[in-house]
């Protein structure tokens, strides 16, 4: 059984717990999603389903390939495919369709997404670095210091932490609380932050 989803994330808000208190929220489409191929161990030597998202814009110039791959589960051409690892062989088959009601408002899941990318930062903003003062003619504002001894070992070691270039990487934010799930419009609110711009395709698997 597939407990798992592909997204997109579509920005943020806030709501109301049942206390009265403000909570931040982030609105999630999740699904519709296909199954596109079912995966086995006899023939592909583990067990897993093979998932797209289905968008309300379809992609325009599909190959030959693409349009074969696609055209045995009855979907169109999806722009995401993600696989998802399956305890065994189970009741689910290539053109069965999962949608936000796979989760409901109480659970708990973990979201997969790219995190924003900054470009090239120095230490003060990607390492928290408290850098120097910045009065009484200080001439050490926002460098890094010192970046190893002289005499032993005299090199810089491995792993330090310098600038250089932030985010885009891959980032999975655990044990968010599902706020609501709406299955006739395909969208998923969870309590808390998501990684990556409004936009971008996340992952939603169950915790």
């Amino acid at each position: 059984m597939l407990d798992a989803l592909i997204g997109k994330k579509i920005g943020m808000t806030q709501g109301f717990d049942p206390e009265g208190n403000a909570v931040p929220l982030t609105v999630l489409q999740a699904g519709p999603c296909t199954v596109i191929q079912k995966k086995s161990k006899d023939k592909d030597g583990y067990d897993a389903l093979q998932v797209g998202l289905v968008e309300a814009k379809p992609v325009r110039k599909a190959g030959k390939a693409q349009t074969g791959h696609f055209k045995k589960s009855g979907s169109p051409v999806t722009r995401v495919l993600r696989e998802f690892r399956t305890a065994g062989p189970g009741e689910v088959k290539e053109g069965d369709q999962f949608f936000a009601d796979l989760f409901k408002a109480g659970d708990k899941v973990h979201v997969t997404g790219t995190s924003k990318g900054k470009g090239f930062q120095g230490v003060v903003k990607r390492h928290h670095f408290r850098g120097g003062a910045d009065t009484h003619g200080s001439m050490f504002h926002r460098a890094p210091g010192s970046i190893g001894a002289s005499s032993y070992p005299s090199r810089v070691v491995r792993g330090l932490r310098m600038g250089g270039r932030m985010g885009g990487d891959r980032v999975t934010v655990r044990n968010l609380r599902v706020f609501q799930a709406d299955k006739d419009h395909n969208l998923l609110v969870v309590i808390g932050a998501v990684p990556g711009p409004n936009g971008s395709y996340v992952l939603i698997k169950k915790a």
